[in-house]
């Protein structure tokens, strides 16, 4: 009887025990997302807009989703309130570009190399050294004539394209270094999926492997890439420079998300908040993309301080780049619309 009265209790805390341990386990967590949550009671708003992303607002390209949401709340007295799920919560690039043409998600901040499945157009950011620095971003976003034709591009999928952020200049992280063109003969490099990176590295004649962005740290890890296509920004804010330690900085595009809003849902907002929300957009983004420019420099800054390498490729490199990807503009002028294209590329030359 002593056994079972002692054993009864026993029993009883272990089962405690086993029930609360992944209760506690889940609370120890952390919300990736905590530093970010809504403010206000946004429970009877008249309006709500859902907008998504891929990415972590860490970057600042991603964290305008928040700001907007913040400002458009106080701009529209309430009105409008912006249900923003980055991180990949509604699903991924492909999948919400979908969801996003017939309604079911109002809108979305699209990396640009996405965008180019949206219209031919929009892939013209992602040529190589067509709008690869901060100024040209700046210039060619201030532009109507290089602006319009680009924001209006996909209208006929039913979509607007009302501003355009960042997250920095793109380059290749290796775990080799890569000091010239010669040296990146060596190296796989995983690319984005999409049609233009596939064209641009086959030109460059550089050995590349498209990897979907969730599979690249294993692919690191193993060995079955050495070389990856991204900026510096996001290289270090992910933590891929713990295993690939040197970046070359090639500086052919910028890393952009483009906002993309849902013509239709757009249109059913009255005029006046039709006015404010475009405003609140193009705001913001301009502030980001200051913001993007600071970051820029403050995570190269800090992945040099943790041992990073850094190396830029010469003039002469860059001219042969430039050369070899002539079959490149030519394809992809026909697809965005050759005097487009030609008139960017003049307008924007070094």
């Amino acid at each position: 009887m002593k056994r079972t009265f002692i054993l009864v209790p026993l029993l009883a805390l272990l089962m405690i025990g086993l029930l609360t341990s992944p209760l506690l386990a889940a609370a120890k967590k952390k919300d990736p997302l905590a530093n970010w949550k809504t403010k206000f009671d946004y429970s009877k708003a008249e309006y709500t807009y859902i907008l998504s992303n891929i990415s972590h607002p860490v970057i600042q390209g991603v964290a305008v989703g928040y700001n907007i949401r913040d400002s458009l709340w106080k701009k529209s007295n309430g009105r409008i309130y912006v249900d923003y799920r980055p991180l990949a919560q509604l699903g991924g690039e492909k999948d919400v570009i979908s969801k996003l043409k017939i309604g079911a998600v109002q809108g979305m901040l699209a990396s640009s190399v996405a965008s180019a499945n949206i219209s031919d157009k929009l892939g013209i950011v992602n040529l190589p050294y067509v709008v690869d620095t901060f100024d040209k971003l700046d210039q060619f976003r201030k532009d109507p004539a290089l602006w319009g034709p680009f924001s209006n591009s996909a209208q006929a999928a039913g979509l607007m394209v009302p501003d355009i952020t960042g997250y920095g200049q793109y380059g290749w992280a290796t775990t080799t270094p890569v000091r010239t063109l010669a040296d990146a003969k060596a190296v796989n490099f995983r690319i984005a999926q999409a049609p233009v990176n596939t064209d641009i590295y086959k030109a460059w004649d550089n050995k590349f492997t498209v990897l979907p962005w969730p599979d690249v740290p294993q692919a690191l890890q193993t060995g079955v890439i050495n070389g990856l296509d991204h900026t510096a920004i996001v290289c270090n804010i992910t933590k891929k420079f713990t295993i690939a330690k040197y970046f070359t900085e090639v500086n052919y595009a910028q890393g952009l998300f483009l906002h993309l809003v849902n013509k239709r849902w757009f249109n059913k907002l009255p005029q006046d908040l039709q006015k404010i929300f475009i405003e609140v957009i193009e705001e913001e983004s301009a502030k980001t993309r200051v913001l993007t420019r600071k970051q820029h420099v403050d995570q190269i800054a800090k992945a040099k301080e943790a041992g990073v390498e850094f190396f830029q490729l010469s003039a002469a490199d860059k001219a042969t780049l430039i050369a070899k990807a002539a079959p490149v503009y030519s394809k992809w002028g026909k697809k965005i619309d050759a005097s487009y294209l030609a008139k960017v590329r003049s307008t924007l030359a070094d």
